[in-house]
């Protein structure tokens, strides 16, 4: 049979023949693309060129690696997956598994001075549930797989051969003939299913949950378990559900209202941080010191960058099981529970009317009966064991539970004597009927109130959105100016906030939550011109200008709440504190900036921070300008003679992150234009706005520069 080829999935395809079946490219959740398509085994995974693409990593192993093993069969009948990549992609990928499915060795946790009784029990409980041969040791990483390497382009599978073409482009040949895959092509990376949007505004809250996602990796048409906690306003992940920015968007959550994460553990349904990476300011990741360092290192291998170069990128608030945090607060208790790899949970608790109002998040966790067996046998302490028994027996507002039953899931029956308000189940698709009017399922698009909301959470959004649209404190005494005649509005999906050609009105706009779309309209065609989110002003240059018409729409493309306020007023403020010259400069250089390559993939908000320091300078035919290290510049429009060259749009001079300087002389040839970075004020903001370090990082690898020292090589099982 000559090979054909079934497309699961942008990013993925499956070639088969009648000996082999091939997975090429490995999206997020694509074994629901395989479930969907009724493919019961493959043997082969290919491990594709490019990393990640729209925001989402493209070599997420381990679904489909539990596909193979326990769907497939490839446990029980003894056989082995082949892995095709380069020698480089493939240690990798065997590291990154060892990490996520078999846990940290021993020399690791001595590294992370893990408390001994609790380094014991992890190390304990994992070589307990660990996969084992026939003579009955437990399996290593590398035993599961044979490492099938390109050498000279090609890798033989037994009676096929896969030669790699070009980037992402494949040719898979047998004896009866040959099959073209091309991911190259491919375009954003979208679930398999359809992801239900709301279309009304929930509401901020002061505390209460909601569920992004509430089912297991083998649920064919729902996300992954999620939460999203909003504490004051503020939104926590309670994990990072691939998927990530499409989930909240349908739940009509901006990734700016996001500021931390709490992180459970590193299996892919829980731990797709990749999004995160991409954020416009630095997430909390609120975790233990071992789940941080393991996050980081799995992120590091999935992307093929040092760890260092990570970490710049996120922030670690430590907690320690049995400890009590209290973050802006709110009380964190986290505990441990009985996983196949380190895992946790948390209490999250606040004072409210003189009551504390509590939600438990237990965290993936073994049912109590096999955590009791395993307590008998040693494995596992007295102390977890207690602590999970108190969990499902004391009250609280509500408790959130593993469900999700097997080997290493918890059982719904484990609740039956909890005193909570309210038992919400996750990582199961559907309880039994038993169950069904005891206890509630946690699925997409569900929201748990234990403390309602007030104005007062819009008032301080209203602050902190408006400084970090200034860049500086906003004077108070302006703010309670705007305040006095702010009205609160709220839009459903797909609504008209602002028409275009009517007059203002005297109004602008701050949006609070979700997301919208600038749209022209020219008389027969739409243009979206930008896309914008929460903490994005509309209308502001009206004020300056001084123009009465709207020049184009504003459509609310999930859920979003606005607060009102009046241009009079906002005005006032902005001349008389003298920002108007400021605001134009912004103004015109924000979309100049989101044309160049080296920014085209930021946000409105990052791209906000990154006009708030960026500066045009012109040159007339004949001038001449010296470059230093102390700046750096990017030619925008025009042309300059560069020492007999003439350099594109797009060409750097003087200082260049992560790339040699470019110091010297350029003369003008026609009016050009540059826009110009001082060093010391974009290395710090580098920093500070983690989407602007990754572009300019990923620009510097995708264009060749020489300065990229951050790509990783071959690795071993063990170190990085």
């Amino acid at each position: 049979m000559k090979p054909e080829v079934i497309s699961l999935a942008t990013g993925s395809r499956i070639v088969r023949d009648d000996e082999h079946i091939v997975l090429f490219g490995q999206p997020p959740e694509v074994l629901k693309g395989l479930l969907q398509n009724g493919i019961e085994r493959f043997d082969t995974l290919v491990l594709t060129d490019v990393r990640e693409r729209d925001g989402s990593l493209l070599n997420n192993l381990e679904f489909p690696f539990y596909f193979f093993l326990f769907v497939g069969n490839g446990l029980a009948e003894g056989r082995r997956l082949n892995l095709v990549g380069t020698r480089r992609d493939i240690s990798q990928a065997l590291r990154l598994l060892r990490i996520t499915l078999l846990g940290p060795t021993r020399a690791e946790f001595d590294a992370w001075e893990t408390e001994p009784e609790l380094k014991e029990e992890w190390l304990r409980v994992a070589e307990h549930l660990a996969l084992r041969d026939d003579g009955g040791q437990p399996i290593p990483i590398e035993g599961f797989f044979n490492a099938c390497p390109f050498e000279d382009d090609v890798a033989n599978v037994g009676a096929i051969s896969i030669t790699h073409l070009g980037t992402d482009h494949y040719a898979v040949r047998n004896a009866d003939g040959s099959a073209d895959v091309d991911l190259s092509g491919d375009g954003a990376i979208e679930p398999t299913y359809h992801v239900q949007s709301d279309y009304v505004p929930g509401g901020l809250v002061k505390m209460g949950i909601e569920v992004l996602g509430g089912a297991s990796g083998f649920t064919l048409d729902e996300p992954c378990t999620g939460l999203a906690l909003c504490y004051n306003g503020d939104y926590v992940l309670i994990d990072a559900v691939p998927f990530l920015d499409q989930n909240l968007f349908a739940r009509g959550i901006a990734k700016n209202q996001v500021s931390a994460v709490f992180l459970t553990h590193l299996h892919d349904d829980h731990c797709a941080m990749f999004p995160l990476m991409l954020m416009p300011h630095r997430v909390e990741v609120i975790t233990t010191r071992e789940i941080y360092d393991m996050a980081m290192e799995k992120l590091a291998l999935s992307l093929g960058w040092s760890k260092d170069v990570v970490l710049e990128h996120f922030k670690l608030v430590e907690v320690r099981p049995g400890k009590r945090i209290n973050y802006y607060g709110m009380t964190i208790e986290p505990h441990v529970t009985v996983h196949s790899i380190p895992t946790i949970g948390a209490t999250f608790s606040t004072i409210h009317k003189g009551y504390e109002r509590q939600i438990c998040v237990v965290g993936d966790n073994n049912n109590m009966s096999t955590i009791r067996e395993m307590n008998r046998e040693g494995l596992v302490r007295d102390e977890t064991l207690s602590n999970l028994e108190r969990i499902y027996s004391q009250r609280f507002n509500m408790l959130i539970a593993d469900g999700g039953a097997g080997a290493i899931h918890g059982d719904p029956a484990d609740a039956i004597q909890s005193d909570a308000d309210r038992v919400v189940f996750v990582h199961v698709e559907e309880l039994s009927n038993e169950f069904n009017t005891t206890f509630s399922l946690a699925s997409s698009g569900k929201r748990y109130t234990v403390i309602e909301g007030d104005p007062s959470l819009y008032t301080s959004q209203v602050n902190h959105y408006l400084t970090m649209w200034l860049g500086q404190p906003f004077p108070n005494r302006w703010m309670r100016s705007l305040l006095a005649e702010e009205e609160i509005r709220r839009y459903n999906q797909d609504d008209v906030i602002i028409v275009q050609d009517t007059e203002t009105r005297g109004f602008v706009y701050l949006i609070l939550t979700g997301y919208c779309d600038v749209v022209h309209h020219d008389g027969s065609n739409f243009t979206t011109l930008a896309s914008l989110q929460a903490g994005d002003i509309i209308g502001e240059m009206a004020v300056i200008t001084g123009a009465g018409t709207r020049n184009a729409s504003v459509v609310a493309t999930s859920p979003v709440t606005v607060c009102v306020f009046s241009e009079d007023i906002f005005g006032a403020f902005i001349h008389t504190e003298g920002f108007a010259s400021k605001l134009i400069n912004r103004w015109e250089v924000r979309p100049v900036l989101k044309s160049l390559a080296q920014f085209s993939q930021m946000s409105s908000t990052g791209i906000e921070k990154l006009g708030n320091i960026a500066r045009f300078e012109d040159l007339e035919p004949g001038d001449t300008r010296r470059f230093d290290a102390d700046s750096w510049y990017i030619l925008v429009s025009g042309k300059v003679d560069d020492e007999g060259t003439e350099p594109p749009v797009g060409s750097e001079f003087g200082w260049r992150p992560f790339s040699p300087h470019h110091i010297g002389t350029v003369t003008c040839i026609e009016r050009c234009r540059l826009v110009k970075f001082r060093r010391d004020q974009i290395d710090p903001l580098r920093l500070e706005v983690p989407q602007l370090n990754y572009s300019i990082r990923k620009y510097r690898i995708d264009t060749g520069h020489p300065g990229v020292d951050w790509i990783l090589g071959e690795v071993g099982l063990t170190g990085l």
